[in-house]
């Protein structure tokens, strides 16, 4: 039975409370009607003995406490799935925003999705190939990983997360079927035409689904905007064994909104404003990727999230960097060089990296080259250090040799264009072309074997 309430008792920003509420169940899906008119769904976020506490969506424009009728539906929120999903866009909440009508659903999933039991995971290895040197070489994306994406204000992470969808593979050699979520939250309009436009004159938009929540849509939508984008990307990975890959920008608006709605029901703040379970809601969105044994499909995420002030230590980088596996950082300086993507590698890191390169992934010496460029450059800053002092000319033939090494790496090896998709023999083989510029005794954190066939 359907009981339909008349009225609310409180509105408070996003949330309505009702009052004299029986049966009603967290997270249910609730419809509301304004005056017959204008329809709009929110779910329950907090019960009381009688009163319901109800998230709008669609925000409380032209909502009383008269003009309303609210009826509990018993059921969570839920999305219509099918593979018509890619190439299709649509809102934060899951409806179709391209004017090609409603998806004709194979099943409906509970956007909350079901918790995976750790047991049936499986370890990531194989890797994903951006096309990017500085992500490839140096921290390189594992399917089944969450690896994040660190910017700031200004830096070019919706350029990078374009040329990651447009260049994304599973290799050369590799017949699977790969597939791109693509969920953007908090967006500015002419964002969300950047990415809609890049992705259709770069001909990927038929194995991209896209879910947009922008700028001038309700905060709350936000909240769910993530949870709509991974529960699609769980049914195209598990049930029809697709390769999928999950960008998420920005989830600094993501924390934002739920610090808005945590004020709204009157909770009292954690660090610098935000509740105390940001950690846990972060953590719901970021394990949801992974590797399901027996399945052929996997989750990789790449969640992108703007630093408030570059500031690496906030709340949102901080707790986002232990969740996840590794992240990679943009740098305001090196972005001032002009160099494109502006990775910072040194405090970038890809925790799975080390079992999905070398022999039989990439190639034998990717470790090695790795570990030694790495190695190499933190030297760099160093000379950089000792130059700053005693001035450029009054330094050693090796300390020259460094910073020759350090600007190369960083506008050959870093720097690339946002149209160019290298390989993963053309970094290795530019990695190569750098170390020789430095004499073969400094490379100590390579194997001699592989010295003496690739130096």
């Amino acid at each position: 039975m359907v009981i339909e309430y008349l009225g609310l008792s409180e509105i408070n920003g996003p949330l309505v409370a009702i009052e004299g509420v029986s049966g009603a169940s967290y997270d249910e899906i609730v419809q509301i009607n304004i005056e017959g008119k204008e329809k709009k769904i929110g779910k329950v976020v907090e019960i009381y003995g009688d009163k319901a506490v109800i998230q709008v969506f669609e925000g409380t424009d032209n909502m009383s406490l008269k003009n309303t009728r609210a009826r509990f539906t018993g059921h969570p929120l839920e999305l219509s799935l099918s593979t018509d999903i890619l190439g299709r866009t649509f809102n934060g909440i899951g409806q179709p925003i391209d004017g090609m009508g409603e998806i004709i659903p194979e099943k409906r999933a509970d956007v909350n999705g079901q918790p995976l039991n750790p047991v049936t995971r499986e370890y990531p290895r194989n890797y994903i190939r951006t096309g990017i040197s500085a992500i490839d070489g140096l921290t390189t994306l594992i399917r089944g990983q969450k690896l994040p994406i660190f910017s700031g204000n200004g830096l070019p992470h919706d350029q990078l997360a374009a040329q990651i969808v447009r260049q994304a593979s599973l290799g050369d050699n590799s017949d699977e079927e790969f597939a791109i979520v693509f969920a953007a939250m908090g967006v500015k309009y002419d964002v969300a035409d950047f990415f809609r436009r890049t992705f259709e004159e770069s001909g990927v938009s038929s194995h991209v689904a896209m879910f947009l929540n922008l700028a001038n849509d309700p905060v709350v939508e936000r909240l769910i905007t993530p949870k709509v984008a991974l529960t699609a990307a769980e049914y195209l990975a598990f049930e029809r064994g697709m390769h999928i890959l999950v960008i998420l920008t920005d989830m600094t608006s993501f924390a934002e909104a739920m610090r808005e709605v945590s004020s709204s029901k009157g909770e009292i703040p954690s660090r610098k404003g935000y509740p105390g379970y940001l950690y846990s809601e972060l953590a719901t969105i970021y394990e949801r990727a992974g590797i399901v044994a027996g399945v052929n499909g996997s989750v990789t995420q790449i969640p992108i999230l703007t630093m408030p002030n570059d500031d690496i230590t906030h709340p949102i980088p901080d707790l986002t960097g232990y969740i996840t596996e590794g992240q990679i950082v943009l740098d305001r300086s090196i972005h001032g060089q002009s160099i494109y993507p502006p990775i910072n590698v040194l405090p970038s890191l890809s925790r799975l990296m080390k079992d999905g390169i070398g022999e039989g992934y990439t190639r034998e010496d990717h470790q090695d080259v790795a570990n030694q460029l790495f190695s190499c450059y933190a030297k760099v800053g160093e000379a950089r250090n000792l130059a700053s002092v005693i001035g450029e000319d009054e330094l050693s033939a090796l300390d020259k040799k460094y910073l020759e090494f350090g600007n190369a790496f960083e506008h050959e090896f870093v720097g690339q264009s946002p149209n160019e998709n290298r390989t993963i023999l053309d970094t290795l083989e530019i990695g190569w072309k750098l170390l020789r510029l430095l004499p073969r005794e400094e490379l100590d954190r390579i194997n001699t074997k592989i010295l003496d066939k690739y130096y």
